[in-house]
C-alpha cells in the first residue's frame, strides 16, 4: 500500500488512539499530534472523502476497512523497526522517532525482510 505520510500518520494515530479510549475524536487527533484543531479538521475532511474514516454526528472517528487496514500496517511497520532499533542499544525515543519516519518509506519486501530478520535474530 501506497499513501501519503501525513494520511498515514493520521490513521495511525486513530488506531491508536481507539486502542486506548471508546471513542476518538478530531481534538484527541490534535492533542496527540500537538497540530491544531483546524489543521485536523481539514485532513479528517480528506480521509472521509478517500473513504478512510467515518464521523458521526457526535464528532466520533471510527476507521473504515480501508482505513484500518493502512494503519494496521504502518502501527506494524513502527512497532516492528522500534523495537528493533531499541534491541541494537538506540535509545527508545530516538528509536521512536527514526522508526516513525523509515515506516513511511520502506517497500513492501525490504520491511518483509527486514521483519524475517528480526524475528530469527530475536
Amino acid at each position: 500500500m501506497s499513501y501519503n505520510e501525513s494520511s498515514e500518520n493520521y490513521l495511525e494515530t486513530i488506531l491508536i488512539l481507539s486502542k486506548k479510549r471508546p471513542v476518538v475524536r478530531s481534538v484527541d487527533v490534535a492533542n496527540e499530534l500537538g497540530f491544531k484543531k483546524s489543521s485536523v479538521s481539514i485532513a479528517m475532511k480528506h480521509l472521509r472523502e478517500k473513504e478512510h474514516i467515518t464521523v458521526t454526528s457526535e464528532g466520533f472517528i471510527y476507521l473504515t476497512d480501508s482505513g484500518k487496514a493502512i494503519a494496521e500496517e504502518i502501527y506494524e511497520r513502527h512497532e516492528v523497526l522500534s523495537t528493533a532499533l531499541e534491541k541494537l542499544g538506540i535509545p527508545k525515543e530516538i528509536a521512536d522517532e527514526d522508526a516513525c519516519k523509515m515506516e513511511h518509506v520502506l517497500s513492501a519486501e525490504s520491511f518483509q525482510a527486514l521483519k524475517e530478520l528480526f524475528s530469527k535474530l530475536s
